[in-house]
Parts: structure tokens; C-alpha cells; sequence
């Protein structure tokens, strides 16, 4: 064994080498050098001890007898040991007897090299041994690939290296490559399948210095399965070189500051490296820097966010391309998205190809292509990213991305709503067409903003939101399966990832409010996607209101009933009220993975249910006054800007729930008042939007009975699935009845005539010159064949505690056509008086409330009795 005094020789040796590497390595920046000179080092010490221990032990018969060689491994064998990294060392023997021979003498030099400062493995197997693959340790058939000769008998290592690695190469490809991709998941699915992490770990997280080898194992392991002969070792420039060379220099200058092997950037760690500048070739450099001078930290995570973004895309192509070379049941199980096309795409290996590559000139083509990849969950061929890229370019450079004449919100619309819109947006931002579109985007680019909360960049934070909604399509469980209802009753889907998109890019602005600069920069893009000014005011309010939820779930007691009003007054609509909710669930989800605990998606979702129940509660309680509601009216006549004088707005809005003002839109509160003045001239006033999939009846009347009865009897009538409706009434005595409806046959979509007999025939049914019952002939019969997806069973409630001067009714019934008309009607027959009126729908399950009175008082007990079994008679009728 070695003496003392050679191992004290050995220490010194080392300390003083080690220092003068890390004195080279903190004036020049380079860590290449640094690891060549690290595995120089190293390369001595086990040759020192190596020929000490074993000619002591066995007198050096072993290496000369052809019995044994030593093999560096992984890192070290490839000439890049890290300071703190570790050793590996295989002793290759020829046989099982020299095998057992070596163990002793080879464990002796591991303790000495430990003893050295220096951590080690060590391996001993047969060149029989290492000929087998073993499933259960991939690893190390994998280190073999980085094999390099030390020491012993090199024909021994010339049998391994020119005949057993290239055999298993060949042999073993699928088994291999299999391998790789799957601990490649894994450790990629550690961090969230992401490579912007604000304290990223330089050596394991995706697009990390591991995944530069991965990109390295599988180049290798192809060309081996091939040829059968190790390839010549490419030593040329590109991406692959400048993110090893930024790499290795971080790496080295971790171990250095952390005096260990670890590989985890903390903020502190990023501000010394920016500072330094490590890493950093003069092509990182901002214009008038020269190498070694300082840098923002948060411009020196730019540098690696690229050089990560490259790497992770090399090794997933490398990876796919690897697949795609054997038609293995692997290869073939990957590649079921390969039947995908279309008349401007297909699909091959899980990358889109554009039938008419020129066509990818047109944005609006690049969009197509993006919808594509957003429905299908694919992603783009290098031929199409570098048309992409050139699209972007040209948009940039011309200015016709901020021009009236390319509006992309229908394709735009359509990428949010498809259920891999988070996968196609980031592929938009990485390819620079989101940020040629909407420059507001770029600002928030790779974009560090450190607390103790968030794990993400901005820019990614935003790509999960979208993401976290999105997977609520497919939830199967509490807390999901309740935002997913919601997701799933929401009328504009598209204007929540639209809110969502942009809600932090004034993170990215030079303002104290990151909130009110997001309100500043989103105002560009909605005028740019020439949103209507409802859809534009939803946005803005999201925005606006997106902490709000949060706020009240730290800062205030949510069983507090008062909390729940005032929180719901805040919000005015149900719509707004979800759409809000689920916004909240996705920024917190967002933040990090822990972020969003079981008990705080309870309180979410309680903070939710108790607002809703405070605005059904409210709905026809709180009415506007002239005296006690003055100042919102100005607001509301100021807005209008003299359409309407404050007077006759005055005398419109008195006697009106509260509700039916935060409902509205000015411009639509304007339109119902014109729409007023002209009942002297028609009795009836229609208004008809269209909203996406929907249409949107307003009806403004003198109030008469059976009104509401009438209005949904006649939408049925004519086939329409009524989706929501509200009942509003004000002090005169003028209605507004608004009905959100489905047109499943698309008539008045097809055909113009058919709209002007629609409004006409619903005048004719309110004024009474015409036959409902005719109408509706033949309309209510029931389909008992229908297949029903799950059990509703009616439900019918009253309560008199709700609201101070009405009884509510709650009615839960499997959603059907006419179904409306049917509780309205025995309503009216009973003499009842509709003071508001709240429709909804969830799927196939309606869900309706109504405030009523008799003779301008709640309803007694008795009449409560007796419309309940005619309620229930109904709904249960087949």
C-alpha cells in the first residue's frame, strides 16, 4: 500500500495543482480548460496509485499478464471533470479470477483518492460482463459510451471499446434509446417539463448540461448501430459548442463558490456570475461590452435561457429522430399522430410539414399551421420553424403586424380554445411569431421577477395559466371536476386565455404597477384585434381584478356573510364571477407546483359558491334610487357622452336591480333606453346580437302578464335552446328581458329573411296577434329515446328568508326544449308576478331562479305547497 509519505507527496501535489486551476479559472473565465485540467490532474493521482497499490499487491504480474485495465467513465472519461465531480473508474478484467483478484487493491484506491479530497466510484466487471445490457442499469452501459484508457492492458480496452460498445450499440439500439427517453422524462417531469425555472439546476433540468449529453449518447449511438465503428468527434462551432462553452464555465464556477458538487443558480449565485460575466462569449455581450464586464443578472439568465432553449430542442429532435430510424413497436406506438393531415398539413414522427411550403410566407398560414398544432398537440418540422422564424421576421421589419388590414383574433381565437394552445403559443413565442404580433409580449421575455413565491419566468408563468384551464377538460376529480363545470358554462372561453396571455406583461414595463401597465399595453392589442367593447371591457376587467380574488381569500374572513356581499358587489355578474374564479385557480396553480394546496382550492372554490349565493340573494333586493344612487348614474350619463340626457336616464334606471346596471355595458344601457322612447311607436322593442355560437334577445316592453311566459315559449317555438335569461324591471314598469340562446339549426345564421320573420313573430306572440299555442305545436313533445349521460332528478325549492320582499324559487331539472316555457307557464297560471328572473344551463342540467310575489307580497306557505307538486308534475312528465 502507498506510504505515507507518497500520499502526503500525493496531497500536496493536489492542493497546489487544484488552486492554481482555480486561480487560472477566476482570470480567464474558461471552464473547458479548467475540466481538461481538473481530469489532468486526476488522470495523475490514479496513475500514482493505480501502479503503487497494485505492484505492491501483486507485485505488477496483473497488468502485465494481460489481466487487467483501468477505464474512465462518464465525465471524466470525457475529459470533463468538474472540481467536486466525481471519479469513475471501471477496472476491466479479463476473468472472473482476476476480477476477484483486483477488488481490494481497486477499493484501496478509491479510499486513497478520498482520502485525497477527491470523490470516487469505482466498478470492476469482466469484458463478458460488460458485453450484457441490464434493463435495470442503463446507466452504465451508458458510461461506457464515454469510455477512456488509463492505464493496464490496452488490448483489453481496445476488445472493449472497438468490439463490445459498438456490439451493444447495435445489438441493444431500441433497448437503449428506450432508456434514455424514458429517464429523460423523469427527470424532465422533476421540473415541470420546463426550462424556466428562476433558480434553475445547470446540470439535470431540462436543457441542462444533462441533456446536452443525451443529445451527445443518442448522435453516438446511432452512428455506432450503424457503422459499427466510433465517428469521428465533431469539433466545429454551432449552438451544441457555445452552450457547453457557457455551460461548463457556470458549472465550474458553482463547484468553485459552493465548494461541492452542486448545480442549483440561486439568485445570489446569478448576481456574482452576472457580474463576472462567466460564461459569456463577446456574441452574449450587449452592444459596447466587452468580455469579463458586469452584466444584470436577469440579461445573464437571457443568455442561458437561450442556450437552454437550444439545448432542450436539439435533444428532443436528436431523441425523435433516433426513434424514427427503427420501426420498432416503440417507433410505431409514438407515431400514431402520423395519420394526421389535412388539406395544408401532415404529420410525420410528431412534426407538422406544410403541403405548400412557400404558403408559410402568409401569417395567416403560419396561424393555420399554429391551430393545427394546437388541436393535435404536435409540433413544427425544422423546415417549417425556419419559415416561421423568416414569417416573423418580415412582420417585424414591415410593420404589418400593427396594421388594420391583418386582424388574427379569429385564428388567434381558435389556437386559445383548442386543448393544446399552451404547447402552440409556446412554440409561437420561441419562434418569435407571438412576439412579431403582439410586441407587448416581448417584454416580459425569459424574464426573472424574484420572490420566495414563484418558481417560473413571467413568460412561462403565462403559458401555464392557459395551460393549468386547459387541463381542467379532462379532470376527474375534487377540487377540478368543480372548476371544470365552471370552465364548461362560461359563454366567451377565449377572452379568459385571451385576459390570461397578457395579464403580467406590465411585469416587464418600467412601472411601479405591473397591473395598470398591463392595462396600458393590452389596450394596443385589443384595438389591434378589433375586439367589440363588451368582449374589450371583460378583458380589461380580468386584468384589472385578477388579484382581487387572492386578496380577499389572505386578507378577509370568507364565512363572513358581509365579505361574500361585498366581494360579489365587486364583481356584479355571475359571468364575471367565473370567468374571475377561474382565472385565480390558474394564476395561483401557476406559480408553483405547491402553490395551489388542497385547502386553498377550497377556499377558492367556498369564496366562489358563497358570492354566487350573494348575488341570487341580491338580485332583486338592491334597487337604484335617484337619491341614493346619483353619483353611479353620472358616472354611467357621463360615459355616454350627451347621447342621453341625465334626466331621462334618471327616470330609465330608477326602480332597476342593481344588478341589471352591472350587467350592462353603457353603450347597451344607452341602446335600451333609446329602444324605450320608441314604445309610443311600437310596443315591442327587439335587439338581437350575435356572440360566437350564441345569439342575445333583448326585449324591452311595458310589463303585462305572462310576459316572460310568452317570450320563452315562442323561442321554443321556433327551436331555440335557450342558454341564460334575466327578467329585469324598473319603477315604471318597463321590462328587459335578455335571452341567450342556441340556434342548433343555424336558421337565422343561414337565412336573413328567417331573422326578420323571427323578430316579427315574437312582436306578434307579446301583443297577442298571434297564436302561441299554434307555435308551439308539436315543438314540446319529449324524445324518451334521447340517451341521457347521467341522472337528473328535479328539484324544486322555495325559500322566503332570501329576499326581503320576494319568495325565491330554485328549480334543478334535466335541461329540455321548451322546458322554460313549461315552469314560467304554471307560474303565470297560478297568478304569480316574475319580479327577476336568473337561467342558467350546466350541460344538460338547467338550473333556474325566480323571484316572485303574489299581489305584491312573498307567497304563503299553502300556494308554495300547491306550486311545488304542479312543478314537480311537470319536470317529471316524460
Amino acid at each position: 500500500m502507498p506510504t505515507s509519505s507518497i500520499l502526503s507527496t500525493l496531497r500536496d501535489v493536489a492542493g497546489m495543482e487544484s488552486a492554481a486551476i482555480e486561480s487560472q479559472f477566476a482570470a480567464s473565465g474558461d471552464g473547458a480548460a479548467a475540466l481538461q485540467a481538473c481530469t489532468a490532474l486526476a488522470d495523475r493521482l490514479v496513475l500514482a496509485l493505480y501502479g503503487d497499490s497494485f505492484s505492491e499487491q501483486f507485485g505488477g504480474t496483473v497488468a502485465r499478464a494481460g489481466n487487467l485495465c483501468v477505464v474512465a467513465l462518464g465525465g471524466y472519461g470525457r475529459r470533463e471533470l468538474y472540481p467536486h465531480s466525481d471519479i469513475d473508474l471501471l477496472f476491466l478484467c479479463s476473468s472472473r479470477r482476476s476480477e476477484a483478484a483486483v477488488k481490494e487493491p481497486a477499493a484501496a484506491v478509491a479510499r486513497h483518492l478520498w482520502d485525497l479530497g477527491w470523490r470516487t466510484s469505482i466498478t470492476s466487471r469482466t469484458l463478458e460482463e460488460c458485453e450484457r445490457f441490464e434493463p435495470g442499469n442503463p446507466e452504465f452501459t451508458l458510461s461506457l459510451l464515454d469510455c477512456r484508457y488509463l492505464a493496464g492492458d490496452s488490448g483489453l480496452y481496445t476488445d472493449l471499446r472497438d468490439g463490445v460498445v459498438p456490439g451493444l450499440a447495435s445489438q441493444e439500439y431500441g433497448p437503449l434509446i428506450r432508456s434514455i427517453t424514458e429517464m429523460t422524462e423523469a427527470r424532465h417531469a422533476r421540473f415541470g417539463h420546463t426550462i424556466y425555472h428562476l433558480e434553475p439546476n445547470l446540470k439535470d433540468g431540462p436543457g441542462g448540461l444533462r441533456d446536452l449529453h443525451v443529445a451527445d449518447w443518442v448522435e453516438l449511438l446511432s452512428e455506432l448501430s450503424r457503422h459499427r465503428r466510433w465517428p469521428a468527434r465533431d469539433s466545429s462551432g454551432g449552438e451544441a459548442a457555445a452552450a457547453f462553452a457557457f455551460y461548463s464555465a457556470a458549472r465550474v464556477f458553482l463547484h468553485y463558490r459552493c465548494h461541492r458538487d452542486d448545480n442549483r443558480f440561486t439568485w445570489d449565485l446569478q448576481d456574482e456570475a452576472a457580474g463576472h460575466a462567466i460564461g459569456c462569449s463577446q456574441g452574449d455581450l450587449l452592444s459596447g461590452r466587452g468580455p469579463g464586464q458586469p452584466l444584470e443578472a436577469k440579461d445573464w439568465m437571457r443568455i442561458y435561457f437561450r442556450h437552454a432553449r437550444n439545448i432542450f430542442t436539439l435533444s428532443g429532435r436528436r431523441l425523435e429522430q433516433a426513434v424514427a430510424a427503427r420501426p420498432t413497436l416503440y417507433a410505431l406506438y409514438r407515431d400514431w399522430r402520423s395519420r394526421l393531415a389535412n388539406a395544408e398539413f401532415y404529420v410525420v414522427r410528431g412534426r407538422v410539414i406544410a403541403r405548400r411550403p412557400a404558403g408559410l410566407e402568409d401569417p395567416s398560414a403560419v396561424l393555420g399551421l399554429f391551430e393545427f398544432m394546437a388541436r393535435h398537440g404536435v409540433e413544427p418540422s425544422e423546415d417549417a420553424e425556419s419559415a416561421i422564424r423568416r414569417c416573423a421576421l418580415r412582420l417585424e421589419n414591415s410593420g404589418e403586424a400593427s396594421s388594420s388590414a391583418l386582424n388574427p383574433w379569429p385564428q388567434v381565437r381558435r389556437i386559445l380554445l383548442h386543448p393544446h394552445a399552451a404547447a402552440a403559443l409556446r412554440s409561437m413565442h420561441r419562434l418569435g411569431i407571438l412576439d412579431a404580433l403582439f410586441p407587448e409580449f416581448r417584454a416580459i421575455h425569459t424574464l426573472v421577477i424574484r420572490d420566495l413565491y414563484h418558481r417560473y419566468t413571467v413568460d412561462e408563468h403565462t403559458m401555464l395559466t392557459i395551460e393549468n384551464i386547459h387541463a381542467l377538460q379532462g379532470a376527474i376529480l375534487d377540487p377540478e371536476c368543480r372548476f371544470a363545470e365552471i370552465l364548461s358554462e362560461l359563454e366567451q372561453p377565449e377572452l379568459l386565455y385571451l385576459s390570461l396571455l397578457f395579464h403580467d406583461v406590465g411585469k416587464g414595463l418600467s412601472a411601479e404597477d405591473h397591473v395598470a401597465a398591463s392595462l396600458g399595453a393590452v389596450d394596443g392589442v385589443l384595438e389591434r384585434l378589433q375586439l367589440g367593447e363588451e368582449q374589450r371591457e371583460i378583458v380589461r376587467f380580468l386584468i384589472r381584478q385578477h388579484l382581487e380574488m387572492s386578496a380577499t381569500l389572505q386578507r378577509r374572513d370568507i364565512s363572513d356573510t358581509e365579505t361574500a356581499r361585498a366581494f360579489a358587489e365587486s364583481i356584479g355578474s355571475r359571468e364575471r364571477l367565473k370567468l374571475l374564479c377561474l382565472f385565480t385557480y390558474a394564476d395561483i396553480k401557476s406559480v408553483n407546483p405547491e402553490a395551489l394546496t388542497p385547502w386553498k382550492a377550497e377556499m377558492l372554490w367556498t369564496l366562489y359558491a358563497a358570492a354566487a349565493n350573494s348575488m341570487t340573494r341580491s338580485l332583486d333586493d338592491v334597487r337604484l334610487t335617484a337619491a341614493a344612487d346619483r353619483a353611479r348614474i353620472e358616472q354611467i350619463a357621463s360615459s355616454l357622452e350627451g347621447k342621453v340626457k341625465l334626466d331621462e336616464l334618471t327616470a330609465f334606471l330608477d326602480g332597476f336591480p342593481r344588478r341589471y346596471v352591472d350587467a350592462q355595458q353603457p353603450a347597451a344601457i344607452c341602446s335600451h333606453v333609446f329602444s324605450a322612447r320608441r314604445l309610443g311607436e311600437s310596443a315591442v322593442q327587439l335587439l338581437l346580437d350575435r356572440h360566437g355560437h350564441s345569439t342575445e334577445l333583448t326585449v324591452i316592453t311595458r310589463d303585462r302578464p305572462r310576459l316572460f311566459s310568452m317570450l320563452s315559449g315562442a323561442l321554443a317555438g321556433w327551436g331555440m335552446n335557450i342558454l341564460k335569461a334575466d327578467a329585469f324591471a324598473n319603477r315604471a314598469g318597463i321590462v328587459v328581458d335578455t335571452f341567450r340562446f342556441a340556434d342548433p339549426f343555424r336558421t337565422l345564421e343561414l337565412n336573413a329573411i328567417e331573422g326578420e320573420r323571427f323578430l316579427a313573430s315574437l312582436r306578434e306572440i307579446v301583443t297577442g296577434t298571434a297564436s302561441l299555442e299554434l307555435l308551439l305545436r308539436g315543438r314540446l313533445r319529449r324524445n324518451p329515446g334521447l340517451r341521457q349521460s347521467m341522472q337528473i332528478s328535479p328539484e324544486v325549492r322555495f325559500d322566503n328568508n332570501y329576499s326581503s320582499h320576494s319568495t325565491v324559487l330554485e328549480i334543478v331539472a334535466r335541461d329540455r326544449s321548451g322546458l322554460l316555457y313549461e315552469i314560467s307557464s304554471v307560474l303565470a297560471d297560478a297568478g304569480c308576478n316574475i319580479e327577476a328572473a336568473l337561467i342558467d344551463t350546466q350541460g344538460e342540467k338547467a338550473i333556474d331562479v325566480f323571484y316572485l310575489t303574489m299581489q305584491g307580497h312573498k307567497l304563503d306557505d299553502a300556494l308554495q305547497d300547491t306550486l311545488r307538486e304542479s312543478l314537480i308534475c311537470s319536470l317529471e312528465l316524460p
